[in-house]
This record gives structure tokens, C-alpha cells and sequence, in this order.
């Protein structure tokens, strides 16, 4: 029998009350790994023609949320973080080329926040990473792509400040 939300959302939740820190969030990476893995679960929350954003459950107790995303075509964002909430990517489907990046200065002032080039990686179906509160990374899609998100709070209503990446290289200066 296939896994429904209903089920993945309780454990995710059931995760997150036993440990409400790093390593619950951690056992919740490792539950996107396994609903990434049962093909049903896929094709019924995250099906081709899903929106971009679209929010599947949202917890009542913690406000974890739990969201489908589906990108028909080559998109990229700059880095960011999700403020003083944590992020779980998942890749259902395509793949995704993950930059991380270390942060030199936060935004202040209006003006955007610095951030330096750590490393690029690629996550291919059925990988799953968590992103702790403050932590920058950009994803970078050339194609179809679907993803499993869960945001440790719906960013719909977080107030998110820009970076702007830096190149400290030699040849910059």
C-alpha cells in the first residue's frame, strides 16, 4: 500500500515533537527520502503539471509545511536562506544543481546581504537536504523538474532579505 500525506505529514510531525531540533529535522530529510521512493506517493502529490508552489498540508502545532513544486523549464535563483526557518528539498523528478554558499554579511540597511561561492552539487531524484535556519543556497534547474519542499514555516508569510553573490577570486580584484 502506497504512503499517503496523511501518513507522511503525522510522522514528519511525530518526527519533529520528539525532537523538535536538529535531528528531528534530520528524521524528517530521511521520510522525504522514503515518500520520494514510493512512485505512488509521487505520481498522486507531485504529478507532471503540478503549480510551481503549491502547499500540500500545513501543521497545526509546529507550522511546518509541506509543499509540491513543479518547474517546467530552465530556473534559477539567487542565494538564500529561509530566514529563521529550516528547509527540507526534495527532488521527486529532473534534477536540480545546488549551490551552497557561505555568508559574509547579512542583509543590513536595505542594502543586500554578501555571499561567497562554497560548492555545486546536483541532486538527482530520491535526494533530499536539509537546510538549516540561516543557511544560503540557490538551486539552478535546466529543465522539467519536481520537487517535495517542507519549510519549517510557511514562507508565505516570511519577509525574506536579499544576497547578492560576491567573486573573491584573484582575477575580481
Amino acid at each position: 500500500m502506497s504512503l499517503t500525506l496523511e501518513q507522511f505529514a503525522a510522522q514528519c510531525h511525530d518526527a519533529i515533537k520528539s525532537n523538535p531540533g536538529t535531528a528531528g529535522r534530520e528524521k524528517v530529510r530521511e521520510l522525504v527520502r522514503a515518500a520520494l521512493a514510493d512512485a505512488d506517493f509521487v505520481s498522486t502529490y507531485i504529478p507532471e503539471g503540478t503549480p510551481e508552489r503549491k502547499v500540500l498540508f500545513e501543521d497545526p502545532e509546529f507550522g511546518f509545511t509541506i509543499l509540491a513544486h513543479a518547474y517546467e523549464g530552465a530556473k534559477s535563483s539567487k542565494p538564500h536562506d529561509h530566514g529563521s526557518s529550516w528547509a527540507i528539498y526534495g527532488q521527486a523528478a529532473g534534477e536540480t544543481i545546488m549551490t551552497d554558499w557561505e555568508c559574509l554579511q547579512r542583509p543590513q540597511d536595505g542594502a543586500p546581504g554578501k555571499a561567497k561561492f562554497i560548492r555545486d552539487y546536483v541532486m538527482k531524484p530520491g535526494d533530499a537536504y536539509l537546510y538549516e535556519p540561516g543557511v544560503l543556497h540557490s538551486p539552478e534547474r535546466k529543465g522539467a523538474t519536481r520537487l517535495l519542499r517542507i519549510e519549517g514555516q510557511n514562507m508565505d508569510r516570511v519577509k525574506r532579505l536579499p544576497y547578492e553573490a560576491v567573486d573573491l577570486s584573484p582575477a575580481a580584484e
